[in-house]
């Protein structure tokens, strides 16, 4: 019997439409605006200016702290200002902005296809190259990749655990990934093996992906330690916690992370990425994206540069629908609504999904009839419904007390609400202010 997670969880219609599509490359845009906050922590700092020269590849800006990453150009041209854009989320944020002059790399980038599979360098020197590189998450949350791989004292971690599933509906960027760089993603999961020095890793795939499963599997054949373990389909398995129960049956506890019960959990897309960054010197400046929608007229995979204006991929993809009520960046469940498509590409920017008028409208929301499905579908065991009473009364000790801050916010509990309450909207805000109040009492 296939492995899943053990508390909650949801089955939304996949509606996969960009499967099976070959990933395109996108053509490079007039103009890139790189934002400097591409990455959970502090954002980096410029280390060029106006009227500058870069390359693709070329350092932008290096990281701001600990927690943080560095920004790479991802086009050859010259830096026409350094201002605010606004990105994804409808928030002003600084941007460098570059105009396009050719397509010209740093030398040291090794753009030949030719694998290379051996890894002389040693544990830190691999995780010097991943920052250096700017590598962060790749499957939305965007934490740095060289941090994740310190884990704090008393911490070791025991398996690496690669987050293959792709719960989300939609999305298709990594399912199209491991079919063509399969190789690749498997010599980026020996070296974060070798970064973290642990013998064994599971690649982690629901079983919606067959064909990735085979290719992966015959591959893996020539790698010793890895396992392909095939999922059983039930969202949200793509968070951390969640794939750590499933593939190693081990719970984390309320606000331990994750490398607490010995696990390091890292994306697919980060897996290729570390390859890219230890093998070729090919800092993070593109990714796969996938642009998609029931009204769409191609729903694609693209391999796009970071910078590039989401319209651009709206318009290789066809164009906008004349019917589109709202476009999400990400996917339908954890993505949020664009304020603008001229917000750029970032580097956690998994999808684009037009939805329909119909599809977009919300329904008018009910009195909560206290029948418990939000809490039965939680996959932190959290109650919902009390989380969302305590944030509309502003009991902030009461949802402290109910651990609103472990919410993941995958939005199971409105998915499933009879009375279309806006469950998430509510605790989303709730866990911010909680989340403050706590960092106030601790400095």
């Amino acid at each position: 019997m296939l492995r899943t997670f053990r508390i909650g969880g949801i089955h939304p219609p996949e509606n996969k439409l960009s499967a099976g599509k070959k990933i395109t490359a996108l053509d490079t845009p007039k103009q890139v605006v790189i934002p400097l906050g591409q990455h959970i922590g502090a954002p980096a700092q410029a280390v060029v200016k106006k009227g500058d020269l870069v390359k693709v590849g070329t350092l932008l800006a290096k990281a701001g702290g600990f927690v943080s990453a560095n920004i790479h150009s991802s086009v050859s041209g010259k830096v026409n200002k350094i201002d605010d854009v606004v990105d994804a989320s409808g928030y002003r944020r600084p941007a460098i902005y570059i105009d396009v002059e050719g397509d010209e790399w740093e030398e040291t980038i090794d753009q030949s296809a030719t694998l290379v599979k051996e890894c002389a360098l040693s544990s830190k020197e691999i995780i010097d190259k991943i920052a250096a590189a700017g590598i962060v998450g790749m499957g939305g949350a965007t934490f740095p990749t060289q941090v994740k791989l310190m884990p704090p004292p008393g911490n070791k971690a025991e398996i690496v655990i690669i987050n293959a599933v792709e719960c989300e509906p939609y999305l298709t960027a990594d399912h199209s990934l491991m079919l063509e760089k399969g190789e690749e993603i498997l010599v980026g999961v020996s070296i974060l093996m070798k970064a973290v020095n642990v013998s064994r890793a599971v690649i982690g795939i629901e079983n919606n992906k067959p064909d990735a499963i085979a290719h992966l599997r015959k591959l893996a054949a020539d790698y010793k330690g890895i396992e392909i373990m095939p999922l059983q389909m039930k969202y949200p398995q793509g968070g951390e916690k969640q794939l750590i129960d499933a593939v190693i049956r081990r719970q984390v506890k309320s606000g331990a992370l994750p490398i607490s019960e010995g696990a390091l959990v890292q994306n697919v897309g980060t897996a290729y990425a570390v390859y890219e960054a230890v093998q070729k010197n090919k800092p993070l400046f593109e990714r796969v994206v996938t642009v998609t929608g029931k009204a769409l007229t191609s729903p694609s995979n693209f391999l796009v540069r970071i910078g590039t204006p989401i319209r651009c991929l709206i318009d290789a993809a066809g164009g906008m629908p004349e019917n589109t009520g709202k476009i999400i960046s990400g996917g339908p469940m954890m993505g949020k609504a664009l304020a603008s498509v001229d917000a750029p590409v970032c580097k956690g920017s998994s999808g684009v999904l037009l939805l329909t008028r119909e599809e977009s409208v919300r329904k008018p929301a009910r009195d909560c009839i206290r029948c418990a499905k939000c809490v039965n579908v939680c996959p932190m065991g959290l109650n919902p419904t009390l989380l969302m009473t305590a944030t509309e009364f502003q009991n902030w000790e009461l949802a402290e007390k109910n651990h609103i801050t472990d919410c993941i916010e995958c939005g199971s509990c409105s998915y499933t609400c009879p009375a279309n309450r806006p469950l998430l909207d509510r605790i989303r805000l709730g866990k911010g202010k909680v989340m403050g109040i706590i960092r106030a009492r601790k400095s």
